[in-house]
């Protein structure tokens, strides 16, 4: 059964890329050890990549990748959250996934390596398989029932010429969706703040901020010797116009530490100048080396890097 690699070095991920034929797909993933859902996908990819027999001149290869530790190929894939799965195959990135919900990770793969041998085994649930039934009327010849057509309801000819009779139940709830949604959300951002210890909602990546506030954050996190996570709320609008209500707070960026709001960069500045040992549980380097925190999993939300 094939497995997966992991790679520690940015010569070790060239080498093996070029080492392999342009029509192998090769499936990459990123994580970081702090982030819980990174654990899922470990799971999840191994038990994918037990499916497929591994063979001389290989289809399919399956990669783990530190985002932190190799943070020039992590930038060139865009990694902005982990876990993070690219599939490419002779160079070019044919789809990306972000989180690690099983059925999209195994979905993605299948799609472009086609399916293993064993997609079933325990840890990673098996597709759906939708077989007609076939009843004694179908034998027979006559007509049966389409599945939804309830006794009563809108006559015969199945679900394409279907209609809602007087005596059928309602289709849906009385209920909007936008309530729903709204709660999907919210537990997302709970999710988001506590992903890592000390959390940055901010304008770009740490090596490439996008406003003259979130670069400024960013320089006073490394000078105290944080390590944190961080989300780019520029690529996630969603997560973007959720967290100013969330947060109670208009503006970017943001800072979460222990699950927490700190506040934007004025509080912060503030909560340094009257604690200068603010930070003091979140110090995971020397003075002056802070930055994006060890690389791991998570699930529903993605978990930002920096």
């Amino acid at each position: 059964m094939s497995t997966v690699e992991e790679i520690t070095s940015e010569n070790a991920f060239t080498t093996h890329i070029s080492s392999l034929p342009p029509t192998t797909t090769i499936i990459i993933s990123f994580h970081t050890p702090w982030a819980a859902p990174c654990a899922q996908m470990s799971l999840i990819l191994k038990t994918l990549a037990s499916s497929y027999p591994p063979q001389t001149q290989p289809t399919i290869s399956f990669l783990s990748l530190d985002a932190e530790a190799l943070p020039e190929v992590s930038e060139s894939y865009d990694v902005t959250a982990v876990p993070f799965l690219v599939i490419q195959r002779d160079g070019k990135v044919l789809e990306k996934v972000s989180g690690s919900d099983a059925a999209k990770v195994r979905g993605a793969v299948e799609r472009h390596a086609g399916k293993g041998g064993n997609t079933g085994k325990v840890g990673l649930p098996p597709a759906l398989e939708v077989t007609r039934r076939e009843d004694d009327g179908a034998k027979n010849g006559t007509e049966t029932k389409g599945e939804g057509e309830a006794e009563g309801g809108g006559g015969g000819g199945g679900l394409s010429k279907y209609a809602p009779g007087a005596n059928d139940p309602k289709t849906a709830p009385e209920m909007s969706s936008t309530a729903g949604q709204k709660e999907e959300l919210e537990t997302r951002l709970r999710e988001l703040v506590k992903a890592a210890p000390v959390m940055l909602f901010m304008k770009g990546t740490p090596s490439a901020p996008q406003c003259g506030f979130s670069r400024t954050i960013v320089g006073m996190l490394r000078e105290q010797g944080v390590r944190y996570g961080f989300f780019n709320i520029l690529a996630d609008e969603e997560v973007r116009s959720g967290m100013k209500t969330f947060s109670d707070w208009p503006t970017f960026p943001q800072l979460y530490a222990g699950g927490e709001f700190v506040g934007g960069l004025d509080i912060v500045k503030e909560e340094l100048e009257s604690n200068p040992d603010f930070f003091a549980d979140y110090v995971a380097a020397p003075k002056g080396k802070g930055g994006m925190a060890a690389p791991e999993d998570q699930k529903q939300p993605a978990t930002a890097l920096t």
